[in-house]
């Protein structure tokens, strides 16, 4: 399967896709490979916001935006997601879950993959809109739905059925 009709499986049936992820074997280059394109799709889409603002205020040129947001996107994102990942299989575990590191991992990563188009779509609208009502509204629904997939992913992973346990 493809990336992309790996992300549209996720959302038409997300427990039976996450658990063919999970049947392939625990593979950190792969999961990798995953976190950063969900990495680099959420840098870009806050390219519009960055032009908007740039727009709006010269003082910060576009490209100290764009430069900044490479840094959180690229550099630290990533960092910040395997703690995530890392603490949300320790509130699993103490919640009775018996999946491993590499599932939770694997959960937290491609349901940012998976979003990263939703986020694409957020970033056109706040660009084109600017900060308001249609920008918060969009920015709630991406993260409703990040967080509805990322638990189910998540369950399942920890359900300990899966091919890692």
């Amino acid at each position: 399967m493809t990336v992309a009709s790996d992300i549209v499986a996720l959302w038409r049936r997300p427990r039976e896709t996450f658990r063919a992820k999970l049947a392939e074997g625990p593979r950190e280059d792969r999961a990798l490979a995953v976190l950063m394109g969900a990495s680099a799709l959420y840098f870009i889409a806050q390219w519009p916001q960055h032009a908007r603002a740039a727009h709006l205020d010269p003082s910060v040129p576009l490209d100290a935006r764009i430069g900044g947001a490479l840094m959180g996107a690229v550099f630290l994102l990533p960092l910040v997601a395997y703690g995530v990942a890392a603490l949300s299989h320790l509130v699993a575990r103490v919640g009775g879950g018996r999946g491993t590191h590499a599932g939770a991992r694997l959960a937290l990563f491609w349901a940012m993959l998976a979003t990263a188009p939703l986020m694409l779509m957020y970033g056109a609208v706040a660009g084109l809109a600017g900060p308001g009502t249609l920008s918060a509204t969009v920015g709630l629904a991406v993260f409703l739905a990040f967080g509805w997939l990322w638990i189910t992913l998540l369950r399942t992973a920890e359900a300990g059925d899966g091919a890692w346990t």
